[in-house]
């Protein structure tokens, strides 16, 4: 918007105000066809050929600001698409951000999943041996069934999270 406001008024400046030609030592400024000598109009008062060269220079000045407005528009336009690019890269790698955390923590969650069921695993096998080798009192079979049933839900709690 700013730069739009800036070419805005350097446009408005450049057709409002008249050309400057010097010619014979002379500053003439010239406003549309009609050429001024210090605010009088002298169109009338110059011959054909003097007419003719001051107009000629003055067409060159227009052709130069012109050129020179477009370059400037250019290079605005250049550092739009610059900065929309660097805004895109910015995204990109942010996306890419999000993404490697959500990738680390899908790593963590199955890591978590694989403890907690290798975890009940073998507790269940240590289980099973005391129970066939009978050297497990009630008490001792019932904190190890409850501690079992502990280790039943934190694998199902990781799986429901994975």
């Amino acid at each position: 918007m700013k730069y739009f406001i800036l070419v805005l008024i350097f446009t408005l400046s450049l057709t409002s105000f008249a050309q400057q030609v010097e010619n014979d030592g002379k500053t003439y400024e010239v406003k549309k066809e009609k050429i001024f000598l210090n605010g009088e109009d002298v169109t009338e008062t110059l011959n054909l050929e003097e007419k003719e060269a001051i107009l000629k220079q003055a067409a060159k000045v227009s052709k130069k600001l012109r050129i020179t407005e477009k370059a400037k528009k250019e290079a605005e336009k250049l550092e739009k698409e610059a900065k929309k690019a660097e805004k895109a890269q910015k995204k990109a790698e942010k996306a890419q951000n999000k993404a490697e955390k959500e990738l680390k923590k899908k790593e963590k969650l199955q890591k978590n999943f694989e403890k907690a069921q290798s975890n009940l695993e073998k507790a269940q096998k240590k289980y099973e041996k005391l129970k066939r080798k009978g050297k497990l009192s009630p008490e001792d079979e019932r904190k190890t069934l409850e501690k079992l049933e502990k280790l039943t839900e934190k694998l199902e709690k990781a799986k429901r999270k994975l």
